[in-house]
């Protein structure tokens, strides 16, 4: 099985592409609000005030929203959402210097995110053979990058033409189109949750997909302390591009990882075991980064510190879609955004303190010891990490990729 051949499916290049586009006002927001309140005159208190009411509304809102799509359908939520996302930022774009609008305005963006990503992964069962659907959710994890490359990127834009709050309005726009091509496709509206039984909990209750997220939060802590280690480093180095740059290569590096593992025809280890493997090779990279090297050999690292994450995510993809009880997949995967998004913000918090009070390289281990932790999770709970049908089964074969 080829990309190409894949790409060529029913629907799977615009539901894609919608979603990629649908996202961009997540990845956006992280740039293009504190640029507007900064010209507003807002103080950068104020300004990590804001962007953290954002971060914590997306991850509270994430599986309400994923378990109401479970529901009623993904036209239902994604469409009504969109447009109160946009309204969030809009209240943003027109009042930037209010405490009271701006502050409403992200809460009320960031809760009202479009769950894209957990609708797309619900999607692909439905839209590629089972032979492919490995190497569907290996493209997806990968072409995620190009969102938090492209967000960045449009900020940009919008403030060379006009400025930071033409971003917020192109980031409305942006993520009403993207749901419009995603909420409209065949397969979104004809997509239709099994009944799902009257427990709260959801995809909670499952003790194996419990420690799928835990484990999963470490990769977040790893990646909030990448995000503001580069920060520091590029401040005390000559770098072309400073921080961007290797974070940019960072994302190269998930990329070509994501690529290159979804074109295995078929792994003979099983999923839960895979998951362990790359998450033991994620966790060498962040290692590696400890020795702060010279900027030749750290942006070596910055890709090599990628390879691993977008197969960890890909695999961890294929165990949410197995391990989620019935009727609860969007939720279940809804909560994987939310941990992961958590695990970012407690590692930028925890780093950045510890970069003030004791340098770059006890900066540095906050990621190592976040997916170590992880690792340790995934590894003590293997044997929950198998399907009780395939466990009845008497076997647990990794799903072969196309």
């Amino acid at each position: 099985m080829s990309y190409a051949d894949l790409l060529r499916g029913p629907h799977v290049i615009r539901l894609l592409l919608g979603t990629l586009v649908g996202r961009l006002p997540s990845a956006m927001a992280a740039v293009a609000v504190p640029l507007a309140l900064r010209q507003a005159g807002a103080s950068y208190g104020f300004v990590g005030v804001a962007v953290g009411a954002f971060a914590v509304a997306s991850a509270v809102g994430g599986p309400l929203l994923g378990r109401l799509v479970d529901r009623v359908g993904q036209p239902r939520v994604l469409l009504p959402t969109a447009l109160v996302a946009a309204v969030g930022f809009a209240v943003v774009a027109v009042a930037p210097g209010s405490t009271a609008a701006v502050l409403g305005g992200v809460v009320l963006a960031g809760a009202a995110t479009p769950p894209l990503e957990p609708c797309l992964r619900a999607l692909w069962p439905d839209i590629v053979a089972p032979g492919k659907l490995e190497s569907a959710y290996a493209l997806d994890s990968a072409s995620q990058e190009l969102v938090f490359v492209g967000g960045p990127l449009v900020v940009a834009a919008g403030v060379a033409v006009a400025s930071p709050t033409a971003a917020l309005w192109a980031g409305a726009l942006l993520g009403v189109a993207g749901v419009l091509v995603v909420a409209t496709a065949p397969p979104a509206r004809a997509w239709k949750a099994p009944a799902r039984p009257a427990d709260w909990l959801g995809p909670l209750r499952n003790r194996g997909f419990v420690v799928l997220i835990t484990g999963l939060t470490g990769v977040g802590v790893a990646i909030g302390t990448l995000n503001v280690l580069v920060v520091s480093y590029a401040e005390g180095h000559r770098l072309p591009g400073g921080a961007p740059t290797l974070l940019a290569l960072n994302a190269l590096g998930a990329l070509t990882g994501g690529l290159a593992y979804g074109a295995v025809r078929r792994w003979r280890v099983a999923p839960p075991r895979r998951t362990l493997l790359m998450m033991l090779g994620l966790t060498a990279g962040y290692g590696l980064l400890c020795l702060l090297p010279a900027p030749p050999y750290m942006a070596c690292l910055m890709l090599f510190t990628g390879l691993f994450l977008a197969p960890v995510l890909t695999v961890v993809f294929v165990l949410v879609g197995e391990l989620a009880p019935a009727g609860t997949v969007t939720e279940a995967f809804a909560w994987l955004v939310t941990l992961m998004t958590a695990g970012v913000a407690l590692g930028s918090a925890v780093t950045g303190t510890v970069l003030e009070e004791a340098g770059a390289t006890w900066a540095a281990t906050c990621g190592v010891l976040g997916l170590a932790v992880g690792t340790l999770v995934i590894l003590a709970g293997q044997a929950q990490l198998v399907p009780a049908a395939r466990e009845e089964a008497g076997a647990a074969p990794a799903r072969a990729a196309a």
